[in-house]
């Protein structure tokens, strides 16, 4: 479902939510085609706008990458392997 004024006409941009076959729910930019799901709209939406303003540039740099790695549950030495093999981060590393 895409953004509407009260009056019915469409705006630019917006944002569309599916229904996934497993019940969660993806909020999607239209705009950029960004996106982001969750158990409920508010929770899709919410990881949408994080998403938005990450890709905006906000945001803070990491400043210990491996712990950061570890924080979220990746072995930094396969990661670092991973790395030298593909020739480049990841785009959301970079």
């Amino acid at each position: 479902m895409a953004s509407a004024t009260r009056d019915g006409h469409k705006e630019p941009g917006g944002v569309e939510f599916i229904r996934e076959s497993d019940g969660t729910i993806t909020a999607q930019d239209v705009e950029t085609g960004l996106a982001r799901g969750g158990e409920t709209r508010a929770e899709a939406l919410s990881q949408l706008a994080e998403v938005l303003a990450l890709e905006n540039g906000e945001g803070e740099p990491i400043a210990d990458e491996d712990a950061f790695l570890e924080g979220i549950g990746l072995d930094s030495e396969k990661t670092k392997t991973a790395r030298e093999k593909n020739d480049s981060l990841p785009d959301f590393m970079q």
